[in-house]
């Protein structure tokens, strides 16, 4: 609790009924979820969490903050949820107690916080997460403004100030997959000359940004889109698990499996290749179209003959529809910065029939 001590003791000198209570605990980040406080919420209880610690693969320098790690969940039967940094202030929807979760290296089953690997995954990593938990009797914004005169030496409330009045809202008709969470990575921009653009900067986090798109996979159906990276998030080949950090455009089919294609640091273009990641090596097949740092800063055009790809990339019979086009942005490994913009996405059949995004 030694990152929070200052805080801890700002928050308790706060004056007046500016906080109902506070709740300190520790989450083992080597047990699955999900661990229950003593801290009980009414609906409209609003409270904000302050998180330190990193969870750590064990005989490797992977560490992950709790900006990704610390999941919420109200009550045994309450939808699960995140922030999108080390801090989040929520709003309970129903009464219950809170319960706190530590997730890599685990995977979501289901809304309700249900795993959907076995426990024993839990083993590879260690440390743990110190989680200060103040339940307003504010308006935790008004109570946040009066917290960060007392004491904020890991600025962590200046940044739940900014969070709550600065909101990162991804682009209209995209939304953050479920089971990973929101995050504040992607945004739309205004580039002259260029149709949605969204940029992406990425740099020890995860997102991936989901847009529905139903259209016909068949022969001739292709991907088109343009991309300017300007910062690749890894200086090694990304087809292994410690190096796989990346930034990409992915197609979801109805058959369970996605196909993204990324600019590589070093693998050979056409290099196709599994997930390293085993959660979604079922799932996840990746192609470098374009590698090395050559081009960096510039746009570029780029059209991919889905069906095609998928029969060389992933084998046996394609899915009979397109369902989603993603954008991914990963760097929680190697925590280096990722930065690009992604325009003028678009689905073609071979008969013609267009979806722009």
């Amino acid at each position: 609790m030694t990152a929070l001590a200052g805080l801890a003791g700002a928050v308790g000198r706060l004056a007046g009924d500016a906080v109902r209570d506070v709740t300190v605990v520790e989450v083992p980040c080597d047990r699955p979820p999900w661990l229950r406080t003593e801290l009980r919420l009414e609906p409209g209880d609003t409270v904000t969490g302050f998180a330190a610690g990193r969870t750590r693969l064990r005989g490797t320098d992977i560490s992950i903050g709790p900006a990704f790690q610390l999941w919420y969940r109200i009550g045994v039967g309450g939808e699960i949820f995140r922030g999108t940094r080390d801090t989040h202030t929520f709003t309970a929807a129903a009464a219950g107690v809170l319960h706190l979760a530590s997730y890599f290296p685990g995977e979501w089953g289901t809304r309700k916080g249900a795993l959907g690997v076995p426990e024993d995954v839990y083993a590879m990593v260690e440390g743990s997460l110190s989680v200060i938990l103040v339940r307003w009797g504010v308006d935790p914004l008004h109570g946040l403004r009066a917290l960060a005169q007392l004491g904020d030496d890991a600025e962590l409330v200046a940044s739940e100030v900014d969070r709550l009045t600065n909101p990162v809202l991804p682009p209209a008709g995209w939304y953050y997959n479920w089971f990973l969470g929101p995050a504040e990575i992607f945004r739309a921009e205004d580039e002259p000359g260029r149709r949605n653009a969204i940029s992406c900067r990425s740099e020890g986090d995860c997102g991936l940004l989901l847009r529905d798109a139903s259209l016909a996979l068949e022969p001739g159906t292709r991907l088109g889109w343009s991309w300017r990276i300007d910062a690749l998030p890894s200086t090694r080949a990304e087809n292994t698990f410690a190096t796989h950090d990346y930034t990409s455009i992915a197609v979801e089919f109805d058959n369970g499996q996605d196909l993204t294609y990324l600019w590589s640091a070093e693998l050979p273009c056409e290099t196709g290749f599994r997930c390293p990641i085993p959660l979604w090596a079922r799932r996840e097949t990746h192609v470098a179209v374009r590698s090395g740092v050559e081009g960096l800063g510039e746009w570029h055009a780029e059209e991919r003959d889905l069906y095609a790809d998928h029969v060389r990339y992933v084998g046996g019979p394609a899915g009979t529809r397109i369902v989603r086009v993603w954008l991914i942005a990963l760097t929680l490994f190697q925590r280096r910065q990722g930065l690009s913009t992604f325009a003028d996405i678009t689905l073609t059949t071979a008969a013609g029939e267009t979806v722009d995004l």
